[in-house]
């Protein structure tokens, strides 16, 4: 029986992890992190019977720990809980599924431990890259993309030919304002930036799809993942969310993952691989699929993927840079304090600011994020 934990058991990822894990029967849970949603966390520590829980704060995890007081298992709380669940001798696979740059201190610990990574947080490889990938080669375990794109992108590269890519196309649905211009998107409402077309998301993600930043830290992850160049990386707009991403090859031939957008089937070959298993859940019907339409991005409205392409280029701390100014920025424009072309204006300001640092270690890389948090909070 496969033993995995979860960062982040109670989010979008973490539910429909555990939703495969109910559906299949031969997985055990053996430990869940969560932020501060208990009382979806008990449901889970009720259902799952992990050894191990964690949530952030030392209030949360006292109250957690009453709640479940006639089961056996040990409630912990804060950074080190998270690194407990990282590091729990049973596991064999560590779901990171935590948002924000918190994963990378337990995806880390996870490595260390002699964990696959099954990764679902992004925020790892794009500021910690060149930390993360050496680092899981070192410790011989593999890291299993979680994300539908960088899923789609692995599994068109199994025929072991890796060698030979030549290029990632990289597909985006537009997100909800698709084909707007820059003017369209001046008095845009967080309500009206949460209602994505084709997929149903965590509220920070589903931003960044809407500012299309989520595709440029995909871009960068991707460089990581692939061992490619950000230049190697092409942007392909998919609207109708069919062909998660391509692979071409140096012979021209492109290979490519189709199915309908359903977050699952990355989650289930994560967990499964390199073993293919049924889902369950809608089929793409060829004979109703009409058409299957591409465009170019448009990288000066959605100037937050240009904006990833040069800090993807760059590397060294400016990804992380990228990456904290858009967090922030987003919980801003979420919390109604700032409209939401500031959000790519906050962008770009705080990376022109920043004396870009090479080869970061973790300390750089964390001290980094608070300095830009602090350049924001000191100018907005």
């Amino acid at each position: 029986m496969k033993k995995i934990a979860v960062l982040g058991s109670t989010g979008s990822i973490g539910t429909q992890t555990l939703e495969i894990v109910r559906t299949n029967g031969d997985i055990e849970v053996t430990a869940l992190a969560a932020g501060n949603n208990i009382s979806l966390l008990e449901e889970q520590i009720r259902e799952f019977r992990p050894k191990l829980a964690a949530v952030w704060t030392e209030e949360r995890a006292a109250e957690l720990k009453s709640r479940v007081a006639d089961l056996d298992v040990k409630i912990v709380s804060g950074m080190d809980g998270l690194l407990a669940v990282a590091a729990e001798p049973e596991a064999r696979i560590l779901v990171t599924a935590i948002v924000g740059m918190i994963g990378i201190l337990p995806t880390i610990e996870g490595i260390k431990a002699g964990k696959d990574i099954a990764l679902a947080n992004k925020e790892t490889l794009v500021t910690a890259g060149h930390i993360i990938m050496p680092l899981a080669e070192r410790y011989r375990v593999s890291i299993l993309p979680v994300d539908s794109e960088h899923s789609a992108i692995f599994q068109s590269l199994q025929g072991g030919q890796q060698k030979a890519l030549h290029k990632i196309l990289l597909t985006a649905s537009g997100g909800p304002f698709r084909g707007r211009k820059r003017e369209e998107l001046q008095n845009i409402r967080p309500e009206d930036a949460l209602k994505h077309p084709n997929w149903t998301m965590g509220r920070k993600i589903t931003i960044d799809s809407s500012t299309m930043v989520n595709k440029g830290l995909e871009v960068i992850e991707a460089k990581w993942l692939f061992g490619v160049t950000v230049d190697q990386i092409q942007v392909v707009v998919q609207p109708q969310s069919i062909i998660h991403s391509m692979v071409e090859y140096e012979d021209g031939a492109v290979i490519a993952q189709l199915g309908t957008p359903d977050m699952k089937l990355p989650i289930q070959y994560a967990l499964y691989y390199p073993e293919r298993r049924y889902l369950p859940g809608e089929r793409l019907d060829f004979g109703a699929l009409t058409q299957i339409t591409f465009e170019k991005p448009d990288m000066e409205t959605f100037c937050g993927l240009k904006m990833a392409y040069e800090a993807g280029r760059q590397g060294g701390t400016l990804p992380t840079v990228f990456n904290a100014a858009n967090e922030l920025a987003v919980s801003l424009f979420l919390d109604r304090k700032i409209g939401y072309l500031q959000i790519s204006e906050i962008i770009g300001a705080c990376m022109e600011a920043h004396r870009n640092i090479p080869d970061p270690d973790v300390e750089t890389i964390l001290k980094t994020e608070q300095e830009t948090y602090e350049f924001i909070k000191n100018r907005w």
